[in-house]
């Protein structure tokens, strides 16, 4: 089986910032675990690069639109690596194999009466890139970015979205599972009955924006951002360039989008695929925006936060985990340092990593650090499985924070407990050697079902739990069909013993320490 999932590409203006990281991280979260789940995944994210703002920047910077898209687009795939996201591809709207298919897009969407020339005059706002009406401004100026728009009139191509208002609604109205959570369903679903939603421009003249994909045999008209954004998608699945790889992953599965973007990919989105007669996605989702300490990030207010500082001070597996942990993905949610470090220590250094740094040294003390050929106590299996499945219901409807916390309460924190009531350390000063083997040897078949489903969030984590745990197996390679999966640690398997696995944060300010330890 086959899964696609792809992010919003981000416009190549500025530097990566949280915000653009709490979404691919949660589409790696996704990646990684349907490859848990045995499937062959595509992950496909990237920089939107033409555009008046991506110009303006340039041009601030003393460079060409390309010399600086170039370096920008090298920040964010500096700033994935960083985090670990596992994308199989990076696109750039900029690469030749793109422009061709955004051209054929147009050349096809003209063929059947789908753009039009017309003039046009309107409010549009650069950092939307989109027209508002003035009934929806707030003072006058666009809700999303606090200016005021421009007043821009010119003759150039329109989308006949009308054709297609009907087959978008049905195909909104079949299934619940279209679009996500159901709220963002329900507004698209009313955008759609606005009378006013209707054609849209989907060219610029070059006079007023030259930093683009230029309409097959019109140079003088540029590919406005939605045809040459959203394309991407299909780019990508190898639409109009590799016919097998179009067979083999279009429909996407999954398009993870921020909110305020979800009219363009539930509505302009599915109508021209429609147009160019190419099957809709499964599944659009749009998440909520991550605050700074509870402030919308603002450059004025000096909150922006760049991931890649975040990583490399606080190591990448703490702020994967503290931004699902924390926050619930179809919702708004929060980063706090102070709450991180506060969550990390507690979960990952004192839960988790403390819980396997005793269970090795007691089986290092008492059975010459290998696991032990007894019996594993029946309760605590049946809490494993009561909270994998959990987990993985979880999953499927990307409610991250739920799976993480029946990943603790239900294996990490019961294990835990189990130990401490049982006491192993004292049925071994006992001779009781056959009862406190029972406890360890369980301890680790929890500790390794522990591993597996946290590994889409924390994968060095995982890892380097998988390794003191024994096994040679890379962790990624193991499906939930799989024998190693349903199984306990395998009897007489050597642990390694490579002291503590997740090392404190230290407190802000403070030359933080943290991360896993190889």
């Amino acid at each position: 089986m086959k899964y696609y999932v792809t992010t919003a590409i981000d416009y190549a203006n500025a530097a990566p910032h949280i915000g653009h990281a709490y979404e691919k991280i949660a589409a790696d979260i996704v990646a990684r675990y349907q490859r848990m789940l045995g499937k062959e995944v595509f992950f496909l994210t990237g920089t939107d690069e033409h555009g008046i703002k991506v110009e303006k920047a340039a041009a601030a910077a003393g460079k060409s639109p390309q010399e600086f898209v170039d370096e920008i687009a090298a920040k964010f795939q500096n700033a994935w690596k960083l985090l670990n996201i596992s994308n199989d591809y990076f696109i750039r709207t900029t690469e030749e194999r793109h422009k061709k298919v955004v051209q054929a897009v147009f050349a096809k969407m003209r063929e059947k009466g789908d753009v039009y020339k017309g003039s046009y005059k309107g409010l549009y706002c650069e950092g939307c890139e989109d027209f508002w009406r003035e009934r929806d401004l707030k003072d006058g100026k666009c809700p999303n970015h606090l200016r005021e728009p421009k007043v821009v009139e010119e003759e150039n191509y329109f989308f006949r979205l009308s054709k297609y208002k009907d087959a978008v609604r049905e195909w909104l109205t079949s299934s619940q599972e279209h679009v996500k959570p159901d709220g963002r369903r329900l507004e698209v679903l009313n955008q759609l009955e606005d009378p006013e939603l209707g054609d849209f421009s989907c060219t610029r003249s070059r006079g007023s924006l030259s930093w683009g994909i230029p309409v097959p045999d019109e140079p003088d008209q540029v590919i406005y951002v939605w045809i040459d954004a959203l394309t991407n998608y299909i780019t990508g699945a190898g639409y109009n360039t590799d016919e097998s790889a179009w067979k083999k992953w279009w429909p996407a599965d999954l398009h993870l989008i921020g909110k305020d973007i979800t009219k363009f990919h539930a509505i302009y989105w599915p109508a021209m695929l429609l147009s160019i007669d190419v099957e809709l996605p499964n599944l659009v989702f749009g998440h909520g925006f991550i605050t700074v300490e509870g402030q919308k990030m603002s450059k004025t207010l000096g909150n922006v936060l760049d991931p890649v500082y975040l990583t490399e001070t606080y190591k990448s597996d703490s702020i994967r985990y503290f931004l699902f942990e924390a926050n619930t993905f179809d919702q708004d949610g929060d980063f706090s340092r102070q709450d991180m470090i506060n969550k990390v220590n507690s979960h990952l250094a004192n839960g988790l990593g403390n819980l396997l740094n005793r269970a090795i040294k007691l089986l290092e003390t008492n059975f010459e650090g290998k696991v032990p050929e007894l019996p594993l106590d029946p309760a605590m299996l049946k809490s494993i499985e009561e909270s994998s499945r959990k987990y993985h219901e979880f999953m499927e409807e990307m409610e991250f924070a739920k799976a993480i916390k029946v990943i603790f309460e239900g294996i990490v924190d019961e294990a835990n407990r189990y130990v401490n009531d049982r006491k192993p350390w004292t049925l071994f000063k006992e001779g009781k050697k056959d009862e406190g083997g029972i406890v360890l040897a369980t301890v680790m078949a929890m500790l390794k079902r522990a591993a597996l489903l946290l590994s889409p969030f924390t994968p060095n984590l995982s890892n380097d739990i998988w390794e003191q745990l024994g096994f040679d197996l890379p962790l990624n390679s193991v499906s939930v069909e799989s024998e190693v999966y349903k199984t306990a640690v395998p009897a007489n398997q050597a642990v390694r013993n490579r002291g503590p696995v997740f090392q404190r944060l230290e407190e802000p300010g403070i030359e933080a320490s943290a991360g896993t330890k190889k």
